[in-house]
């Protein structure tokens, strides 16, 4: 999958704010950013947008773009909700998921352990996304799935974060496998606790990790 230079400048974006280089409340200037990269301000608006969705930045009508930092504890009740939302979809796809479906989540962790293979923790989040938007699908009902798409945008920079954690890819990875099994096997519940258990575990680690980052407001 091609990937968009808006994409490309948030994600760097994300990594200068994420570790401190620029600080909560400091103005994104617009001309030098536009330099900095050596593009046209429409990559970077575009940039911006994406930056405001994951709360990383505040737009501001005729004054600018904010840094906004989020704080551990509103990082630590999102993820929670994220993997109570993401449970209860696992929980509805363990009985509506199709063959297919199963396939194409199968496909995915193949992609994803390629990625894990060659270091890659941004192509292995690109594919992880897809798994989790495969699962989001199969739980059938599509209020719980856009709740869950617009939830994940929102943690997107911290999640790819977190998989830069030493082991992480590995156990993600393992996670993954158990969940497609209990999926194949039918189980709600077992389905549900393991994808909640994948998901919590990511605000847990992020946590620590972030402990060493930039200082949070």
């Amino acid at each position: 999958m091609e990937v968009k230079l808006s994409d490309t400048i948030a994600e760097t974006l994300e990594g200068l704010i994420l570790d401190g280089t620029f600080a909560d409340g400091e103005r994104l200037d617009e001309v030098q950013l536009a330099q900095r990269f050596a593009v046209s301000r429409t990559p970077l608006r575009e940039a911006f947008q994406r930056l405001a969705q994951s709360g990383l930045v505040q737009q501001i009508p005729r004054r600018g773009v904010f840094v906004r930092q989020p704080g551990p504890i509103e990082l630590v009740e999102m993820f929670e909700v994220m993997a109570e939302l993401e449970a209860a979809c696992a929980r509805l796809a363990a009985t509506r998921i199709t063959e297919d479906a199963l396939d194409e989540l199968a496909a995915a962790n193949e992609r994803c352990r390629r990625a894990m293979e060659n270091r890659d923790s941004d192509g292995y989040y690109r594919e992880n996304e897809r798994f989790h938007a495969i699962l989001y699908r199969q739980s059938g009902n599509r209020f719980l799935e856009k709740e869950c798409r617009r939830l994940q945008r929102r943690l997107t920079p911290f999640r790819r974060l977190q998989l830069r954690l030493r082991g992480r890819l590995a156990q993600s990875m393992a996670e993954h496998e158990a969940i497609v099994k209990s999926l194949r096997a039918g189980d709600p519940r077992q389905a549900a606790d393991m994808v909640r258990a994948h998901v919590a575990v990511q605000g847990e680690k992020f946590h620590n990790l972030r402990h060493g980052l930039a200082p949070s407001h």
